[in-house]
């Protein structure tokens, strides 16, 4: 069966527990045809203000609308999580674990653009998508885009922030296709979103702009605080901590 790479966004009610899908769009990209499913859902979680803040979704823009399982685009969704497919999200934990809370589990490849530009750009002083969006110019080729595969993008749209994401993943795929030669990119993508990132500085706190290494030997103490004490360690600065303390 052909493989078909799936590029997608959602937008919440919010970012706790209890918050739940309210647009999915995504791009379906095959051998020759090209699918955009891009809709709006109803809720009974209500739409926090902070949410409202980020995506400019608001409560009349749902009402009526179907919830995300019984849409058409989250069916289609499920027609396509099979593991020849690969899905592609920047910042991936978030939205598979939104869409978990739907009943979706992945069975396609994951590649996280944000896990694989932390890998490869490391020295960048950010990795979120409208960081590249204009640190790459990609805004720049963003009509074209949208016209060559018929999308409209209005404002507050998942399916723009989709379109960003397209352009952004051919950029990683060359730059993995150069730092990593003779290996297939769109492999080497997926193998980079399951390796763990050595973090090499602390870019906030008391030991900002030191590096893991100093921090050890100078103040280990604290490493081993923010191991025991800090719950939502980002995964990769506790990892990197293990490493430079030898545990």
């Amino acid at each position: 069966m052909a493989k078909r790479y799936i590029i997608l966004d959602t937008e919440t009610t919010g970012t706790g527990d209890t918050d739940r899908v309210i647009q999915l769009g995504y791009i379906v990209l095959g051998e020759k045809e090209v699918e955009v499913q891009n809709e709006f859902f109803s809720s009974d979680i209500p739409i926090s203000f902070g949410a409202m803040e980020v995506h400019g979704i608001t409560p009349s823009m749902i009402e009526g609308k179907p919830t995300c399982t019984d849409s058409s685009s989250y069916k289609r969704l499920q027609e396509l999580n099979i593991d020849s497919n690969y899905m592609i999200i920047h910042n991936a934990p978030f939205d598979l674990g939104m869409l978990e809370k739907e009943g979706f589990n992945t069975q396609m490849k994951v590649i996280d653009t944000l896990r694989v530009a932390k890998h490869i750009l490391p020295d960048e002083d950010a990795h979120r998508l409208q960081y590249f969006r204009y640190k790459m110019e990609l805004y720049k080729e963003e009509q074209a885009e949208a016209d060559a595969l018929g999308i409209v993008v209005k404002a507050h749209d998942a399916i723009g922030d989709v379109l960003v994401l397209k352009l952004l993943l051919s950029r990683l795929k060359d730059e993995v296709a150069s730092q990593f030669p003779g290996e297939n990119p769109v492999e080497k993508m997926v193998d980079l979103t399951n390796t763990p990132i050595m973090v090499k500085s602390f870019r906030f706190g008391k030991h900002k702009g030191k590096t893991l290494e100093e921090v050890a030997s100078e103040d280990a103490g604290y490493l081993r605080w923010m191991l025991s004490s800090m719950e939502n360690l980002d995964e990769d600065m506790r990892y990197s901590i293990t490493t430079v303390l030898g545990n």
